[in-house]
């Protein structure tokens, strides 16, 4: 049986948890106990059982129990080494620090107890070691100063461990409710971790001792980790990917993701990888201006002649003080009679009607751009915190209201993609900048690229639900939760320098979009969830909007004519020395 397991996760989940060890005819445990956090409650809650009998009420209770939902959860499942069979000696153990209620659950055991001196702030009341570890460890914190652990100092705790796993064996989970702080054994390890990441229909773990059904309540697209002292099979739609952690290895978890690792220390093995954080991206060096010419050239074809149709045209980039237009021109092969104009977002039109019959019409735009996006996040946001939710004066939110209101979805859809939004908000401690760096970055590497595998119709939950998609509905799915946690942001339409081959990133070779979000007294930054990286000097904008309809390159209605239809595009961008 796993004898210690801890889960986090990006969002609520509620569970099930089967302790298949107290079913009739199976060799019961010495203790069980299960703890965890109520949404939005600084205090854990907690079920204890020592010497459990089969079908034991409680046991009953975390089986069906519709109101098990917390974002962290500790288990323990306990074979007697040390201490008396009672609650007091029953993990996790639970103290108040810093206004928050932590849990400590240990697996293993010493060959010798740390001293806690009498009088101390944190006294063990039970007999077990794993007791007085805990309180050893929670008086370090106390005189540190660390009111929860994202206060706390990773190498430091690290050394900590590593000086009370001399004394035994130490497989360590401790939390506040919000972080998680995992430590393997520095001899022999003893955890295996998964990273559960969506989608999914159903997934539930277990062995003969326990079983752990993630989705028995309700499917969420919740990404988490689990950690156990025994990798557990799958026994729904996902095979679990355990690896074990790295003897000495210890990880800071938050919502679902690792934030900070320590490795094993010096003279021990270093080679064996952790899971992979997915937190904050870098935020870009500066970089110098960058002269880009742009070829797009579109090609319309149709089975039967098109007699009357009108079209428009967004392939202007824009002018301003980002970007200068140093040369543009735009051609069409077939007759027609066309106006410029500037529409409501500041995007340069041009509109056109065809009277003459056609069978193909080719659209050509060259451009050469000088880009001088440099600096994109300015001075302000390394200097100045701005946290979330954003207080807009009424004039603000006014001029603003276009880039606030999320897409038209069930409110039921709306409300879980607002869970998934604060997630990102949470585990960043509700700062801004840090929050879009990590939403940008976790697109990025939690989604798919997949061409073919949506449409113009895709929502932004199905992307959430599919984790898949292509540029627009990644930066879709950007601009609805930002919408969600107040924060304007509008579409972009244009194009991104990806290398002489276009090797480095994806849609090379067509238009591209990203997300542009409106940062206080800083203005309209760019985040290209497609790529992972902030806009500099690669991306050319061509056109704005609220959602795509608003910056597409070319649309156009036939009257008279046509038939079906054969759309072909293509776009080169290079760089003039």
């Amino acid at each position: 049986m796993p004898n210690l397991l801890a889960m986090s996760f990006e969002g609520e989940l509620t569970p099930s948890f089967d302790l298949r060890c107290l079913h009739p005819g199976a060799k019961a445990p010495d203790g069980w106990g299960l703890g965890y956090y109520p949404p939005g409650e600084p205090s854990a809650a907690m079920l204890k059982e020592p010497a459990p009998q089969a079908r034991s009420q409680r046991s009953e209770l975390i089986k069906a129990w519709d109101h098990l939902e917390s974002s962290t959860f500790v288990v323990h499942i306990r074979t007697a080494t040390w201490g008396s069979l009672s609650d007091a000696n029953t993990q996790p153990f639970a103290r108040i620090w810093g206004g928050r209620e932590w849990l400590f659950g240990h697996s293993g055991s010493l060959a010798s107890r740390p001293e806690v001196p009498k009088g101390s702030l944190f006294e063990p009341v039970g007999s077990t070691d794993s007791e007085v570890i805990f309180c050893e460890l929670m008086n370090r914190i106390s005189e540190r100063r660390w009111n929860t652990l994202g206060d706390a100092d990773p190498e430091v705790l690290h050394g900590w461990l590593n000086t009370i796993n001399e004394l035994g064996t130490l497989n360590v989970v401790l939390t506040d409710g919000r972080d998680l702080c995992v430590y393997a054994d520095r001899a022999k390890g003893g955890f295996d971790a998964w990273e559960l990441l969506p989608p999914y229909d159903r997934v539930a773990i277990a062995d003969d001792d326990l079983e752990v059904d993630l989705t028995r309540r309700g499917v969420k697209s919740r990404k988490g980790i689990v950690i156990t002292t025994r990798a557990l099979e799958g026994t729904q739609s996902v095979a679990p990917q355990w690896r074990s952690l790295p003897a000495g290895q210890l990880l800071f978890i938050r919502q679902g993701t690792v934030r900070a690792e320590v490795s094993a220390p010096e003279g021990q093995d270093r080679t064996v990888p952790a899971l992979r954080p997915r937190g904050r991206s870098v935020r870009p060096a500066r970089t110098e201006p960058k002269r880009l010419r742009v070829a797009h050239r579109t090609v319309y074809t149709y089975a039967n002649p098109v007699e009357r149709s009108i079209h428009l045209l967004r392939l202007t980039p824009h002018h301003d003080r980002l970007q200068s237009v140093l040369e543009h021109q735009v051609s069409v092969n077939v007759d027609h009679e066309a106006r410029e104009y500037e529409d409501v977002f500041g995007n340069r039109c041009r509109r056109f009607q065809v009277t003459s019959p056609f069978t193909e019409m080719v659209i050509e735009a060259r451009s050469v751009v000088e880009v001088n996006d440099t600096d994109p996040l300015g001075q302000r946001p390394l200097h100045a915190r701005s946290e979330i939710p954003l207080v807009w004066m009424p004039w603000q939110r006014h001029m603003l209201n276009p880039y606030l209101l999320p897409s038209e979805s069930p409110e039921s859809e709306l409300t879980e993609l607002t869970e998934y939004a604060m997630s990102f908000v949470k585990r960043n401690d509700y700062n801004l900048l840090d929050t879009l760096l990590d939403l940008n970055a976790s697109l990025f590497t939690e989604y798919r690229y997949v061409q073919g595998a949506t449409t113009l119709a895709t929502s932004p939950y199905e992307v959430y639900c599919n984790r898949q998609g292509v540029c627009q509905d990644f930066t879709n799915l950007f601009i609805c939760l930002m919408r969600l946690l107040g924060v304007p942001a509008r579409y972009v339409c244009g194009y991104i320098y990806t290398g002489p081959k276009g090797a480095q990133h994806k849609q090379s070779e067509a238009s591209h979009a990203w997300v542009q979000v409106y940062l206080p007294e800083v203005g309209w930054k760019g985040f290209d969830p497609t790529n992972g990286i902030l806009t500099q000097t690669d991306h050319v904008r061509v056109a704005v909007g609220r959602v795509y309809g608003d910056a597409t390159p070319t649309s156009g209605t036939i009257f008279v004519g046509g038939g079906p239809e054969t759309l072909k595009v293509d776009v080169q961008v290079e760089v003039l020395e």
